[in-house]
C-alpha cells in the first residue's frame, strides 16, 4: 500500500513508463546525472529506473541539499527588509515557493511554513483585494480583473509543498468566483477588455485541477475544464479569427519555450494540459507538432528565452540558482525532460532528428 502511494506521487511529477528508444540514451543518461534534481525526473521516464520506487524516494530525498534547491532557499533567509513583497520578480517568496515545487522538492518541509504564511499575509490583504490589485467596474461583476496566476500558483505549490492549509480553499473559490464568461481570467483594467487573457489562465488552470482531484472538489474541477476549454479553442496557441499567432501583451511569443518562470508558450500550455489529461485532444496536435520541432540533434530541447538571470542578490527578475544552458542551439536538461514527459504523454516521439 505504501509504495502504491509513493508511486502515484511520483507520477503526479513524470510518468513511469518507457520514453521511446529515439530519446531512451538521453534519458538515461540524465538519470544518472549526479543533480538530484535532473536525476529523479529522468528516472521518472527511464525504463529502468522508473520501477524502483526506493531509488526514486531516496533521489527526491536528496533534492533539498540539491546546488538549485539550495541557492533558491537563500530566498528564505533574505530580509524581509530587502524582500519585502512576497511576489518580488523572482525571488520573492511567492517564486522561491513556485520554483521549489517545479523541481520535485519533497512535500513536508516545515522550514517552508514561514513563507507560506508570508504569502498568505498579502494574498489575503486588504490592499491585495481592493482596487487596482483587484478591479471590478459596475455593470461587468462577472469580468474581475485580476492577476489570477499569484493564486493560481499558490494553490498548485500549496498542494505539491504538502503546505495547504484552511485558507487553501479559500484561494480556490476565489478563482472560480472570478473566472470570466468565456472560461479564463484576466488583469486588464481596461474598461473595454471584453476576452480573458492567456497569460492569466493556464496557471490557474493547473491549480484548480490539482486542488479538485486531490479532493474532489467539482467547483474547480467544472472551472479547470472550461479554462482547458477556452484554451483547446484556440488550439492552445492560434486565433480563432485568423489562424495567426497568439500575441500576448507581455510574457514573450507564445511559439516559444520560456524558462523556469512559465506563464504561457507552447511548453507549458501543453504541459498544463497533460495535467489535465487533454493531450489526446486533436486541437493539441499544431501545438505538439511546434514543440517536436525544437527538439535538437542530442534529442533534448532547448530554453529560447531565458526569462530570469542568475544572481547572487536581488535584482529585478533575478534567480538565487542556475538554471542551466539557454540558447537555440543547447539543449537544457530540464526543458528537456519537461518536453520529453508532453510528448511521452501525448504518444507522438518521434525518430531523431537530423544534426
Amino acid at each position: 500500500m505504501v509504495a502504491s502511494v509513493r508511486t502515484a506521487t511520483h507520477r503526479r511529477l513524470g510518468a513511469a513508463v518507457s520514453a521511446p528508444s529515439a530519446s531512451a540514451a538521453l534519458v538515461a543518461r540524465l538519470a544518472a546525472s549526479d543533480d538530484p534534481v535532473v536525476a529523479y525526473r529522468a528516472s521518472l521516464l527511464d525504463a529502468e529506473a522508473s520501477g524502483d520506487i526506493a531509488r526514486l524516494d531516496a533521489l527526491r530525498a536528496r533534492i533539498p541539499e540539491s546546488p538549485m534547491a539550495v541557492a533558491l532557499l537563500r530566498g528564505r533567509d533574505v530580509s524581509r527588509e530587502i524582500l519585502a513583497h512576497a511576489y518580488r520578480k523572482w525571488q520573492g517568496p511567492h517564486w522561491t515557493l513556485t520554483c521549489l515545487a517545479l523541481i520535485g522538492y519533497p512535500p513536508g518541509d516545515e522550514s517552508l511554513r514561514p513563507l507560506m504564511c508570508r504569502i498568505d499575509d498579502w494574498l489575503f490583504s486588504k490592499h491585495h483585494l481592493s482596487c487596482p490589485r483587484t478591479t471590478v467596474y459596475r455593470g461587468q461583476e462577472d469580468r474581475v480583473r485580476r492577476c489570477a496566476s499569484q493564486e493560481g500558483n499558490a494553490i498548485w505549490y500549496s498542494l505539491l509543498l504538502g503546505l495547504e492549509n484552511e485558507r487553501t480553499i479559500e484561494l480556490v473559490d476565489r478563482l472560480v468566483a472570478w473566472q470570466w464568461p468565456d472560461g479564463g481570467w484576466n488583469c486588464d483594467r481596461r474598461p473595454d477588455a471584453k476576452s480573458s487573457s492567456f497569460i492569466e489562465t493556464a496557471i490557474p488552470t493547473r491549480g484548480l485541477w490539482a486542488f479538485g482531484r486531490r479532493h474532489g472538489y467539482e467547483p474547480a474541477i467544472r472551472a479547470a475544464d472550461r479554462a482547458a476549454e477556452r484554451m483547446l479553442s484556440r488550439r492552445l496557441l492560434w486565433r480563432q479569427r485568423d489562424g495567426s499567432l497568439l500575441r500576448p501583451g507581455w510574457g514573450g511569443h507564445v511559439d516559444q519555450i520560456h524558462f523556469p518562470i512559465q506563464f504561457y508558450d507552447v511548453l507549458f500550455a501543453l504541459q498544463v494540459i497533460v495535467e489535465l489529461g487533454r493531450i489526446d485532444d486533436p486541437r493539441c496536435a499544431d501545438a505538439l507538432t511546434l514543440l517536436e520541432s525544437k527538439r535538437l540533434a542530442d534529442e533534448g530541447f532547448p530554453v529560447e528565452d531565458r526569462n530570469a538571470r542568475t544572481a547572487d542578490e536581488v535584482v529585478s527578475r533575478g534567480s538565487f540558482a542556475d538554471w542551466g544552458p539557454a540558447g537555440m542551439r543547447r539543449s537544457n536538461p530540464l526543458v528537456s525532460l519537461l518536453a520529453l514527459e508532453v510528448l511521452r504523454a501525448a504518444g507522438s516521439l518521434a525518430g531523431p532528428r537530423a544534426a
